[in-house]
């Protein structure tokens, strides 16, 4: 049996923790993150009748809260929530809060990047600067909780390359490999990537 198998809903508290996303490329990584720690790690797939969260907040750390909040005051338990996006220099940091919703009303990885590329098009290297930022909340059933944040910066590539990963993966060029994140194999990202920072720190938390 493994630290992430899933028993049951019903498990101990303090080795159970919810995972507040229906992202699976986001439960991948954090399972691979947290392995060989003692816990079990769940996800909303697991509660399907969990309620719908309206992100509104205007920061990625008011998002990543509420969706901690709402999802710890409704199944009873700790929960890890995270918000993230992509902030482009050019566009004075959009996409940002809007990054899954990009493209509008049933919005796509696909048409998200194209999107991008399309405001990008002509805009010179220089210009492509950008950093992906992740907010993470760790959010205990008494009502207290930790704050979490991680970073990557590099730049907007002209077309899209590799197969690993989702989001704008394809397009983000991380400058000191020269490759974007979908060309990177899986550990290297889960050492750098915005999310890995956020909860390498989330995890030395969960060690103490």
């Amino acid at each position: 049996m493994t630290a992430f198998e899933v028993l049951s809903v019903t498990e101990p508290e303090n080795r159970k923790i919810v995972f507040a996303s229906k992202n699976g490329g986001k439960i991948k990584e954090l399972k691979a993150l947290l392995e060989g720690m003692d816990v079990n790690l769940f996800s909303l797939y697991d509660y399907p009748d969990a309620p719908d969260i309206i992100e509104d907040g205007g920061t990625f750390l008011e998002n990543a809260l509420k969706k901690a909040r709402v999802i710890s005051e409704y199944t009873g338990g700790t929960v890890i929530a995270d918000d993230s996006g992509l902030e482009v220099d050019y566009l004075k940091g959009a996409p940002g809060i809007h990054s899954a919703r990009y493209s509008g009303a049933g919005a796509t990885d696909k048409r998200n990047i194209r999107k991008l590329l399309a405001e990008l098009e002509n805009v010179p290297t220089e210009k492509r600067g950008v950093a992906f930022r992740c907010a993470l909340v760790l959010y205990r059933p008494d009502g207290t909780f930790e704050a979490f944040e991680g970073k990557l910066e590099g730049r907007i590539a002209t077309e899209q390359a590799g197969s690993e990963g989702f989001g704008y993966d394809p397009v983000f060029i991380v400058s000191e490999y020269g490759k974007t994140v979908a060309q990177l194999d899986p550990e290297t990202k889960n050492r750098i990537s915005h999310r890995a920072v956020a909860f390498a720190k989330l995890k030395k938390s969960l060690q103490k």
